[in-house]
Order: structure tokens, then sequence, then C-alpha cells
């Protein structure tokens, strides 16, 4: 089976999980980059708080998200694009945190998603001073990028999984996974019946 999964990056308009105020998705197939998209997200009411630290990160402001649909009108879209795939985020403990959160915070059930962290992955593929993604992404060959943009971010995860993929000569992610000895993780209800993928 080919290197197949869709990258995914969360910005935030405070220290709230549920405050997801962008994001970032880029679908991969066979280890390229085949359709990427990115969109504003209008936090729900409580976690919509536009804190000056996350501004000054991302450079989203409460106006620019005004328009923005609500978490639960949106969420459709990002499992549609994500189409079953494993996701894969750079530190995806907070991602999958702010699928989480924003979804019980919407009063609305949690998709289910298996995921793959590029963190996890970069530490046991590259030798480096810093995992952060700036670092891991210029060992994949991947320069240049506006971090803290979702999109840019989703493009740097995907770039990290595609050459540790190529570099550890996975048959697919999971393969990857066993490979460095990382797990596969799963969010919403298939995570009750799931047995995360222990590897190596």
């Amino acid at each position: 089976m080919p290197i197949d999964f869709t990258a995914i990056d969360f910005e935030t308009a405070n220290s709230s999980s549920a405050s997801a105020c962008s994001v970032g998705m880029v679908k991969v197939r066979d280890g390229v980059v085949v359709d990427k998209v990115g969109w504003l997200i209008r936090p729900p009411v409580g976690h919509n708080e536009f804190m000056f630290w996350n501004t000054k990160i991302h450079g989203i402001v409460e106006a620019d998200c005004v328009d923005a649909q609500l978490w639960e009108e949106q969420l459709p879209a990002l499992v549609a694009f994500a189409d079953g795939d494993h996701l894969v985020a750079h530190n995806a403990s907070f991602d999958m945190g702010v699928i989480r959160a924003a979804s019980t915070a919407s009063f609305v059930e949690t998709p289910s998603f298996s995921y793959l962290c590029s963190l996890q992955v970069a530490r046991k593929t590259y030798t480096l001073d810093s995992y952060r993604l700036p670092s891991a992404a210029m060992a994949a060959g991947f320069e240049d990028f506006a971090h803290h943009d979702a999109l840019a971010d989703a493009e740097a995860c995907a770039a990290i999984i595609s050459h540790a993929a190529k570099r550890h000569e996975a048959a697919d992610l999971a393969h990857l996974a066993t490979i460095t000895g990382t797990k596969i993780g799963a969010i919403g209800p298939a995570a009750a019946d799931f047995k995360p993928m222990v590897l190596g």
C-alpha cells in the first residue's frame, strides 16, 4: 500500500482547545501532495475571545472570522476532505484535542479519526537540536514556509511524513509507525474499540 494520509493543522484563538479559528489540510497520495485546502473558523461562544498572544503568533483577529462558519457548520467539510484517511499532525495530541474540544463545545459528536504524530516520527528519523515544525521540515527539505499559517504548517507536516517514509522505505503509514517505534492512535467513537498500535 502507498503512503496515503491527510495532514492537518489548527490555529486557536486562545488557550482553549475548543477555540479553533483556522484549519489547513493537505491530502497526500503515494507520498505526493494531490490536494490542499484551508479556511477560517468562527470559534463557539464561550471560546471565542481572541487573545493577544495567539493573534501575535498567527495573525488572525476576531474580525477575520466574523463571517466564517462555526465549527459544527464546517465539520462536515473537514471530514469529507479527510475521506477516511489517517490524519497526520505535528504534535498530534494538540490537533486531535482541538477536534475533540471544539466538537464537545459545539454539541456535536467527535468524528472518528486514526492519527499519527509527525513530531514523534521526526524524533526517530532525524538528529536535530530541535524537533519543532520548522526544524523538522527543514530536515525533510521543506523550507521557508509561513509557520503558524495552518495550511503552510499542514504542508510542512506532510513533507516530514513523506520524506521519513521514503527514508525508511516504508510501505504505508502503519509500516512507518512500526519502523519508527511510534503509534497510531484514534479519536471519536472508534477510539472506544481501538487498540493503539504501539509499534516497534
